[in-house]
């Protein structure tokens, strides 16, 4: 009697891909926290201004790195462009910490942002096709988790090592991630989906008969024929356009919150209520992380599109009613863990709206695009706040206006996505890889 070799779940895919999540967001949100720091250092003359500056050129490099990934990763593999975002993020995160002033600082949070943004697009990508569509929100947020989790880490870190060892022990800590890189080269396996559509289906075999994965897609990968350019052509380019512009409103509620609230909250005397603004935004971050599991669990009931319209006017209301400055310091805690629910989990329903609505071959290209091209709302955020803060340095009220507005408009535009893409059978109804189906045609 032949016996079949047990496979291996998928969660450990997963599970070592939102590791990567983790590291991504320590080292993309650690220079909200180091920005008190850094406008108090010795020698470098850093202005409100100039500090938003160089929190935009982090998320300008992003973009590149995104908009580029996506494509790399279609191109090259999920595994390389992930294995190689890793080293180059940790190798300039850490390289901060020797910076000799703001221009080099700068530079290196720049470059290092290409392979921050190159990470994301091409993790999801990967992952979306070791979980079937029905769980794809809840694993899309769960590995998304990994960015605030990773910002919650350096928040926590921040309060004791900036006081005992300075601001530059934070971005040293970077390096850790090559040691990571290394557990990712032994363990990560390579998307079958992107192995078959390359003509390697003895790898791809291999892969699948390892891993327990919802169902081959082989079959249909084999009579399609897609380009990165499908995206902009029908029948998906009002939706690209669609989900680009929303992403773009999202990301500049949530990193124009995660690069400023602490000096924003420091600033502004309305806020000086006993709390630390460290942990300002750790409320922020740990709600990103909390209520976001119930958001994604949501969008397995009612679909993705439908919670993250809920999720984002949460996240605008919840901001408004924070430019009333509540007296209460647990009530600014609530808002704050309701606008991070909002703005980040709303983010990752995009995500997962995105990866159902485009078939294996074209994701992440898609992703990409959207969460590449998103990121010019993350490069405008800093500096756009850094300018308001400049010119009212004791009100925090214009950002936060702002951030409010763009979740707001993010909750419009998502309505307008929802409403072209409402023919399609909903998530908890839909045959297993009936969206694959569809689109391929």
């Amino acid at each position: 009697m032949v016996t079949t070799p047990r496979k291996k779940s998928a969660l450990g895919v997963i599970a070592l891909c939102w590791l990567i999540v983790v590291f991504d967001g320590y080292d993309l949100i650690v220079y909200g926290t180091t920005i008190p720091a850094l406008l108090e250092e010795p020698g470098w003359e850093l202005t409100p201004g100039a500090a938003g500056r160089i929190g935009s050129l982090a998320f300008a490099g992003m973009l590149i790195g995104a908009l580029s990934g996506g494509a790399i990763a279609d191109r090259l593999g999920r595994r390389r462009t992930i294995i190689v975002s890793v080293l180059w993020f940790s190798v300039f995160t850490g390289l901060c910490g020797w910076a000799s002033g703001p221009e080099v600082f700068g530079l290196l949070r720049f470059v290092g942002g290409f392979g921050l943004g190159a990470l994301v697009p091409s993790a999801n990508a990967l992952t979306a096709e070791f979980v079937g569509d029905r769980w794809r929100s809840v694993v899309a947020t769960a590995m998304m988790s990994g960015v605030p989790i990773g910002g919650s880490i350096a928040a926590v870190v921040a309060l004791d090592a900036i006081p005992a060892f300075g601001w530059e022990s934070l971005y040293f800590f970077g390096f850790s991630g090559l040691v990571l890189a290394v557990l990712v080269t032994a363990l990560l396996p390579e998307s079958p989906a992107w192995l078959r559509a390359r003509g390697r289906h003895e790898e791809a075999a291999r892969v699948e008969a390892t891993y327990d994965l919802p169902a081959p897609v082989g079959d249909l990968l084999h009579v399609t024929r897609t380009s990165a350019g499908d995206v902009l052509r029908p029948p998906y380019v009002a939706a690209t356009l669609l989900f680009f512009v929303a992403t773009t409103a999202t990301m500049f509620a949530w990193y124009g919150l995660g690069t400023w609230l602490p000096r924003l909250t420091q600033s502004d005397p309305r806020f000086d209520l006993g709390g630390n603004p460290l942990t300002y935004l750790l409320a922020l971050n740990l709600g990103a992380v909390a209520v976001s599991a119930v958001t994604a669990w949501s969008a397995t009931r009612f679909g993705a599109l439908r919670v993250a319209v809920a999720a984002a006017s949460v996240g605008a209301l919840s901001l408004a009613v924070l430019t009333t400055f509540p007296s209460s310091i647990a009530v600014v805690y609530l808002l704050l863990i309701l606008a991070g629910a909002g703005s980040h989990g709303t983010l990752c329903l995009i995500i997962s709206a995105i990866a159902t609505h485009y078939p294996p071959t074209l994701r992440g290209t898609a992703l990409g695009s959207s969460l590449g091209g998103g990121r010019v709302g993350a490069v405008i955020a800093p500096a756009v706040a850094g300018w308001l803060l400049a010119l009212n340095p004791t009100s925090a009220t214009s950002s936060i206006v702002l951030f409010a507005a763009a979740s707001g408009l993010g909750a419009v535009l998502l309505v307008a996505v929802h409403l072209i893409t409402r023919p399609r059978v909903a998530p908890e109804e839909e045959p297993a890889h009936a969206t694959e189906t569809v689109l391929v045609h």
